[in-house]
């Protein structure tokens, strides 16, 4: 295998105190949250208080200063045990950033700290029931008024931490004439009159994960919860584009740890498991499906780890991010079908972690941009532009 220079021993020594984290407060309760359909939100605000949330946000707001390194090594670990349902990633890496990167200086002040301390769970509403991929065809309206409020309508569907969320940044067009070009980012509170959240959504995988639907009826907003105020106006569409590279990165560094996590419970299993006078991985169709699919993983990670090199330095482009996010992707569904093949009948069965693992790995060709869009971005930078 190849050596991994990604990290430093101070990356290495936070991996083991992060993963002392998961033993103690998450592992012994994932599958519990799983029945229950989210996790308990004590283990926001445990998190908090280690330090584990908005590690990359500066000190001014809570955070620590991290490199986003950090960031990725709280991913991986998650993603080799197969805690689906925690919710760090989209809080810490997508939500807060936004509010870093466009937010006032009083929006920063108000709500980073709090993100910091699990006091406050963050979410952001892009997807609808007929706009997913499709940024530009959001339904969902802020319009201006007289007084200079936005009064908001709409609906939001398969919003990660959308139950638990106190602070949503809701997409919405200010401008419904202009497309993409008239999107507005707003930050909304739970509680505020006309903004109810839905049922939580039952789901092939990620049961621990609070997915939600998220209605809004003549929601009024003061012009102050624009996000970055008057000077972001109708450029939202903007904003999310300029964060997509990140975004699908993540989904790429989760993919590849949890294809590594299937392969080493395999070969745990395989070594064990005896059919006709033999085990499981003393048979060569064994040994060399584990063969393929640990280079094919070898491989994707040397290629993320390149990536995570690029985006420390903020030198990743949207095309090969997309590239990463649709290969590892796609990787990680192929190598959870086949793990599930050599658990056999046991590969069916909830209890093992192949099983859980398998669910959990479907949806990620769809969130983050579908896979085709995926390809769509890869060749338009290539100079084939479609229609």
């Amino acid at each position: 295998m190849i050596e991994r220079t990604l990290f430093n021993a101070d990356h290495e020594a936070f991996r083991d105190s992060f993963r002392r984290f998961m033993d103690n407060e998450i592992a012994p309760h994932h599958e519990a949250w799983e029945e229950q359909g989210y996790v308990n939100r004590e283990v926001w605000r445990k998190a908090g208080q280690n330090g584990f949330l908005c590690m990359t946000m500066p000190e001014a707001y809570g955070g620590s200063g991290a490199d986003k390194l950090y960031s990725v090594i709280q991913m991986e670990e998650l993603a080799r045990g197969g805690f689906s349902g925690i919710g760090y990633g989209l809080h810490n890496e997508i939500v807060a950033p936004y509010i870093l990167h466009y937010g006032t200086e009083a929006q920063k002040a108000k709500y980073l700290p709090l993100f910091a301390t699990g006091e406050m769970v963050g979410a952001i509403a892009m997807s609808e029931p007929a706009a997913g991929s499709d940024l530009q065809g959001v339904k969902t309206t802020a319009l201006k008024q007289a007084d200079g409020s936005y009064l908001l309508n709409g609906s939001k569907t398969f919003i990660t931490n959308g139950w638990h969320a106190d602070l949503v940044i809701v997409v919405a067009k200010t401008n419904p004439a202009a497309g993409g070009k008239g999107t507005s980012l707003f930050l909304l509170e739970a509680g505020t009159p006309g903004f109810e959240k839905g049922k939580r959504l039952k789901k092939l995988g990620l049961k621990a994960q609070d997915t939600s639907e998220l209605f809004f009826d003549n929601v009024k907003l003061a012009p102050e919860q624009l996000l970055g105020g008057e000077a972001q106006e109708n450029r939202g569409f903007i904003c999310l584009m300029e964060q997509l590279p990140w975004e699908r990165l993540q989904i790429a560094i989760g993919a590849v740890s949890a294809a590594q996590a299937a392969i080493d419970w395999t070969v745990d299993y395989v070594k064990e498991r005896k059919v006709f006078g033999t085990t499981v991985g003393a048979m060569q169709n064994t040994r060399y499906k584990l063969a393929e699919m640990q280079t094919e993983v070898q491989v994707a990670r040397v290629f993320v780890d390149k990536c995570c090199e690029l985006i420390v330095k903020d030198q990743l482009d949207t095309a090969t991010a997309s590239m990463a996010k649709y290969w590892c992707s796609d990787l990680q569904c192929k190598v959870m079908d086949e793990c599930v093949q050599l658990f056999g009948g046991y590969g069916y069965m909830w209890e093992y972690p192949i099983t859980r693992a398998y669910a959990d790995a479907r949806v990620q060709r769809i969130y983050g941009g579908t896979n085709e869009i995926m390809k769509e971005v890869i060749s338009r930078s290539m100079g084939l532009g479609g229609r």
